[in-house]
């Protein structure tokens, strides 16, 4: 700026001689023009220095020479730093789990209803929703296909999923017809005796009728006496009210399960539906099997515990009262074999033959 104000000076003064002497004047002039044009060129804005090149930067304050390559490598950095920010932010939001996005939704819904929220819709889609890659497909399964197995005896349709070398119904049997199966009548129930429960977490069969005794009574090869007080010792694989192709699991079956998912200490966790578990006792569902916690029904018409227990029959009997059973419960994460009477309701999974 000083060099600026001294060289406009300079032209002022000599334009002022030009007019006592003409020769003189024209000389000076000529030398004043060269001086004003230079420093008007050089002139780079109002708070620019002149004589630095495009050292400036764009808030307007001067820049050294050699502080241009500071400048740059400090904003080189600067950029980076945000291009990584916002790299990491993008990566953040987008790898949120699934599997824990949806298990909040169900959670809310839940907490919402209460533990009668076992019995509503939005736990059987969570429960289902659930069921991924593990799901088995068999192109010459006409019935079994992209994870899903069709009853043909009421058209009903179940989710499947493989787990080891077992194929598990990873919904619960909700079979009702008890003309075409006589062992029904009278013999199972939806929770509560609301139809929309079976909708959700099947129906509730007694021991008898999980293993359709009145079938096994009437075969003609080799007819069996089964049920509450009697033992019949069955063998083999049971088909029961499962739909063809599918059977009861025994209770060698039940423990296989156990073995394929690490164990029955941990089997109860990755076992239960991420859902509708009392107290915060939903599992991660891990195999998509998706037990849900449907409760049960006790011989004198008296159901209870939906929301704190899963109860599922083998065909495996242990004395004429009782029969083997695999249940979890809300409040640990192991998953139980044991026994109860074979007329209390229980739910029923069907394993592919």
């Amino acid at each position: 700026m000083k060099k600026f104000l001294e060289q406009s000076s300079w032209c002022r003064w000599s334009m002022s001689l030009s007019k006592g002497a003409a020769i003189g004047s024209m000389l000076i002039m000529a030398f004043a023009v060269v001086g004003c044009d230079d420093s008007s060129s050089a002139s780079a804005g109002p708070n620019d220095e002149p004589g630095v090149e495009s050292s400036s930067s764009s808030s307007g304050k001067v820049t050294e020479p050699d502080e241009v390559t500071s400048s740059s490598s400090e904003k080189a950095k600067s950029s980076s730093s945000v291009i990584a920010s916002e790299t990491k932010q993008s990566n953040s939001s987008s790898s949120v789990d699934p599997i824990s996005s949806s298990s909040l939704q169900g959670d809310k819904k839940s907490s919402s209803s209460g533990v009668k929220d076992t019995s509503s819709s939005s736990l059987k889609s969570e429960s289902s929703s659930s069921v991924g890659d593990s799901q088995s497909s068999s192109s010459k399964d006409p019935e079994l296909a992209e994870g899903f197995l069709t009853d043909n005896r009421d058209g009903q349709t179940y989710k499947t999923v493989t787990i080891g070398t077992q194929t598990w119904m990873a919904e619960n049997l909700n079979y009702a017809d008890s003309v075409t199966t006589a062992s029904l009548k009278g013999k199972s129930w939806c929770y509560n005796d609301v139809a929309a429960n079976c909708d959700v977490a099947g129906r509730l069969y007694t021991w008898a009728a999980a293993i359709d005794s009145v079938k096994l009574a009437t075969d003609a090869d080799n007819p069996l006496d089964c049920g509450y007080g009697r033992e019949c010792g069955l063998t083999g694989k049971v088909q029961g009210i499962c739909p063809s192709g599918w059977h009861l699991p025994s209770y060698d079956e039940w423990n296989a399960l156990f073995t394929a998912v690490g164990g029955q200490l941990n089997a109860g966790k990755v076992l239960k539906s991420q859902t509708g578990w009392y107290s915060n006792g939903n599992g991660t569902d891990a195999f998509g099997f998706s037990a849900l916690p449907a409760g049960s029904r006790y011989d004198y018409g008296y159901f209870n515990y939906d929301g704190y227990h899963a109860y599922f029959w083998s065909a495996t009997e242990l004395y004429t009262d009782l029969a083997y059973l695999m249940y979890l419960y809300y409040f640990n994460e192991y998953a139980y074999l044991d026994y109860d009477f074979k007329d209390f309701g229980f739910s029923v999974r069907c394993l592919r033959d």
